[in-house]
């Protein structure tokens, strides 16, 4: 006890000592990747920033995370974060930025937490190196300068670390209440996502604490509990309360946030299987050969939906699916094939892993000469927690079987924390002489520099030759003078080991900035010359990009001279599954993009040549700077059609609804725009089985909704109602609504039909 007491004097006493002047320019960095020019994001990713602005209105609104103003559907996560940047917006005003801040604010605090964490027993510039490290992980600001939900889970779990630690330093208990809490509040942001760093706590509060097995049996259970209690608590009070009392719980099929928990956000993202409308489909290891019997986009005539689904089933059995890259073998999303060397492969390896075979050199020399019944030093005992970190999370992302290239910011924490522990540690080796320790820093700077030009040698017609050739030469000399030297003490050498750490870290600096260089996309956020495209791989040869990468794509009732074109990417609208391409929070169809029925063979992003059948064609990195112009790279369909939006308000005649929509990619825009609600039918991806033909008929008669704008996307789960939607309604002639701009591109939402519904 008394030991523990004198840390504690001894942290006290070091809080009180002056700032570290060498924490000051990381932080800069840090601030400036996470928060330059995110003021020109305007609705940064629609689907959120719509809730936000519908959170603004009502405290229900703002308690259920209503996507809608009129509380129809909840987005398809917790509240928490979207509470944190609602508030920011009633601080600061709705803006894109103000909802991005928060984020922004969390990825710079990571950054300082991880300092403080590793600081204390690995030595400062332990500290120091692991804080740059962190800054300059590339995902961890393409993340931060977003709305999406992961720069705040990473920065709660650091807090909760910090709890942990201290907990263990002051023998007090609770701290481990506080720090298992804080995983609860953690859960009710992302769900079980942050259930990941749970072995890391368990074992370092085992391992690490000097007291009896009985005690810390009692004191786990104890503070699982009140974490268990945490998570389930808002759950509990929304699953409890009357469903006609509140919104649907997006994304689920039960209208349960339990569900959604355990299911869709849980367990289903291991496995890649996603139920929509009863069904359960599993995303394959790579994109396979695509049979697509489903119709196009609706038109007011019947002859030539026959004439378009004749075309669609000659044209099916020939449509293939190719992976981003040009290639099929590195799955949806650019997130690769499921395998030991996942995290290796292209689109994976250059967002996370430039550092991680240094890591492993260094994990080596931490745990060196340790056994298994201890005992064990203070960097052994937080060495193991930042291993058992890494290591389950490793796991989960080398065989998962859907998730985003963005998730991998949580593997960002203990890969910086090895990155400056391992750096003094394997330094201290080597000046040591210390056997075959000492060669595990060249070892280490050699093996890294080689994967580095791995990461780099796809990209080399974005980034030139130069850059690659020039890590893998400085990495090699650097790493052979280090050996040959290895016998000498001066200067000289300690200036080597340094330059070694500025050329390891020197690209990844540079693919953490490419969200400023090139743009980024809020939806799906990926640092890399192809940040803007959202989908983070290697450049392929098509041209004319936009800053984000469905920022092109046309908005409801706009109609572009480019309406028939090849280039253009239509998901079906007809299959079980919705036909739907699923963005951000989810995937109801496995992470898959389906190809257009009637297309000759060729899916592409916008701004992409039609020259390589059946290849999705990822936007090369020529033109994608950023211009000085607003970003809407809300998703496929940030914008708004004036013309329809005056002729829906003129017409509205109290109705509580301006209009209805398949999903939320269509009602997003609107929402933000007007605050008025806008009811997205069958939520995020338009399969949610929220409304029937008897509970629409109720509300049509009671005035609530009488246009709907229906299109090619979300109509898995709904198709009765749309159905019933088409028979029962009148169509608005194009003219009095649809926009005739030649600037806009076919999105997934355009070339739509208005209907129209009055019933007595």
């Amino acid at each position: 006890m008394k030991h523990m007491n004198s840390e504690v004097k001894e942290e006290r006493t070091s809080n009180k000592k002056r700032i570290d002047l060498f924490l000051v320019p990381i932080v800069l960095i840090a601030a400036f990747l996470n928060l330059f020019k995110i003021w020109t994001d305007e609705y940064a990713n629609a689907y959120y920033t719509a809730a936000v602005k519908s959170m603004l209105q009502s405290f229900h609104n703002f308690f259920y995370a209503s996507f809608d103003p009129g509380g129809y559907v909840t987005i398809d996560k917790p509240p928490v974060v979207f509470w944190i940047q609602t508030i920011s917006a009633k601080i600061f005003g709705f803006h894109g930025w103000s909802v991005i801040l928060p984020q922004a604010l969390a990825g710079i605090g990571s950054v300082l937490l991880l300092y403080v964490l590793v600081k204390r027993t690995f030595g400062v510039w332990a500290g120091r190196f692991a804080a740059l490290a962190m800054a300059l992980t590339p995902i961890v600001p393409a993340v931060s300068r977003t709305n999406n939900i992961d720069s705040m889970l990473v920065f709660t779990l650091l807090v909760a670390t910090w709890m942990l630690f201290r907990a263990v330093r002051t023998a007090k208990f609770g701290w481990v209440l506080a720090a298992f809490a804080m995983i609860g509040v953690a859960f009710n942001m992302k769900m079980l996502q942050a259930y990941m760093v749970l072995p890391a706590f368990y074992v370092f509060y085992v391992v690490a604490t000097k007291i009896t097995w009985k005690k810390k049996i009692a004191f786990l259970t104890t503070a699982t509990a009140l974490m268990l209690a945490v998570s389930v608590s808002w759950a509990v009070v929304v699953d409890s309360t009357s469903a006609d009392k509140r919104p649907y719980m997006g994304s689920s099929q039960t209208n349960s946030v339990l569900e959604l928990a355990f299911g869709y956000n849980g367990i289903n993202r291991l496995t890649g299987n996603t139920s929509v409308t009863g069904s359960s489909h599993k995303q394959p290891a790579q994109a396979q050969q695509q049979t697509a019997s489903s119709e196009t986009k609706q038109t007011s005539s019947s002859n030539a939906e026959s004439s378009q689904s004749s075309n669609q089933s000659k044209s099916s059995s020939s449509q293939k699916m190719q992976a981003p890259d040009g290639g099929n073998q590195n799955g949806m999303f650019n997130t690769g094939n499921p395998g030991p060397f996942r995290l290796f492969q292209k689109g994976l390896s250059d967002q996370i892993s430039w550092l991680l075979p240094f890591v492993i050199f260094s994990i080596v020399g931490l745990f060196a000469g340790v056994k298994f019944k201890g005992p064990y030093t203070a960097k052994q005992k937080e060495s193991l927690f930042w291993l058992a970190w890494l290591l389950p999370v490793a796991v989960f992302f080398s065989i998962a079987g859907f998730f985003h290239q963005y998730y991998l910011i949580m593997l960002a924490p203990p890969i910086a924390a090895f990155a400056g522990a391992g750096a003094v540690a394997l330094w201290s080796m080597y000046k040591q002489h210390n056997g075959w320790k000492s060669w595990l820093l060249p070892s280490g700077i050699l093996t890294t520099a080689a994967l580095q030009v791995y990461i780099m040698s796809p990209y080399v017609s974005s980034i030139g030759v130069a850059p690659i050739a020039g890590v893998g030469a400085l990495g090699v000399i650097l790493a052979l003078v280090l050996a040959i030297r290895k016998e000498r003490k001066n200067s000289v050498t300690n200036y080597l080991g340094v330059a070694a750490m500025v050329v390891l870290l020197a690209m990844p600096a540079y693919w953490a900035m490419t969200p400023i260089i090139y743009g980024g996309n809020s939806m799906l956020p990926a640092a890399g010359p192809d940040s803007s495209s959202g989908m983070g791989g290697p450049p392929s040869t098509a041209t004319n990009s936009k800053q984000s990468g469905f920022n092109g794509m046309q908005p409801p009732g706009s109609s572009g001279s480019n309406s028939s074109s090849n280039n253009q990417m239509q998901p079906p609208s007809g299959s079980s599954n919705g036909g739907q391409m699923q963005m951000p929070g989810g995937s109801s169809n496995n992470g898959q993009m389906q190809p257009p029925s009637g297309s000759s063979n060729s899916v592409q992003m916008p701004g992409g040549s039609s020259k390589n059948n059946g290849q999705m064609q990822i936007p090369s990195s020529s033109s994608s700077k950023l211009s000085s112009s607003k970003r809407k790279s809300g998703g496929m369909n940030a914008e708004v059609n004036t013309k329809l939006l005056n002729y829906l308000t003129k017409n509205n005649t109290g109705e509580k609804y301006l209009f209805a929509t398949t999903d939320s990619t269509s009602a997003a825009p609107y929402i933000i725009k007007t605050g008025k609600p806008v009811m997205a039918m069958g939520g995020f991806s338009g399969s949610d089985p929220i409304l029937t033909v008897s509970k629409l008929k109720s509300m049509i008669k009671k005035g609530e909704v009488k246009y709907f704008y229906l299109s090619g996307m979300g109509k898995g789960g709904q198709s009765d109602v749309i159905t019933w939607i088409k028979e029962n309604s009148k169509e608005i002639p194009s003219s009095k609504w649809q926009s005739t701009s030649s600037s806009s591109q076919q999105g997934p939402s355009g070339n739509g039909t208005l209907y129209e519904i009055t019933l007595k």
